[in-house]
């Protein structure tokens, strides 16, 4: 004879819920949002001490200025290709030492998100699920397309907008 056991889950009260959500968006904050910061912050540190941070805007810097950006922009984008909240977060580590402006931290915010942690997505997805091999290369290419097209769109809105980038 079996015996079965019903479980009755009661619904979380307002207060709960709050209470709940609030407690996840801490820790979110406490293991996701500062570490990338500190990652953020101390790559950018280390690459001005080395001087790498100069090179890097005089050789990319053609290439960036295509969306309006400084060539040191581009740590912001690599940083993002592993984790969204390092890309978001070296922009504004760009931003608070003075790197780039309001509008291009407006630039390269969207393209931070759409191609963000693109190592980790393509791992966990593409890679665990299985995808036939053939199609790897469009799939890491996809992301960057994206973020592209989007630093293209954020600039010419911004310059319709009448700011100047």
């Amino acid at each position: 004879m079996s015996t079965e056991t019903l479980s009755i889950t009661s619904k979380r009260t307002l207060i709960e819920e709050f209470c709940f959500g609030a407690k996840n968006g801490f820790y979110l904050g406490v293991e996701r949002i500062i570490p990338a910061m500190i990652l953020a912050y101390v790559l950018i540190m280390c690459l001005k001490i080395t001087g790498i941070m100069t090179i890097v805007g005089t050789v990319l810097g053609p290439v960036m200025a295509i969306f309006g950006l400084p060539g040191e922009a581009v740590v912001s984008l690599v940083a993002a290709f592993f984790a969204k909240a390092a890309g978001a977060s070296t922009a504004a580590s760009l931003y608070a030492e003075g790197v780039i402006n309001a509008a291009q931290v407006t630039i390269l915010f969207p393209a931070t998100i759409t191609m963000g942690t693109l190592v980790g997505h393509f791992v966990r997805v593409v890679v665990a699920s299985g995808t036939n091999a053939r199609w790897h290369k469009l799939l890491i290419c996809i992301p960057i397309i994206d973020a592209v097209v989007s630093m293209l769109l954020v600039r010419i809105i911004l310059n319709l907008m009448g700011v100047s980038v």
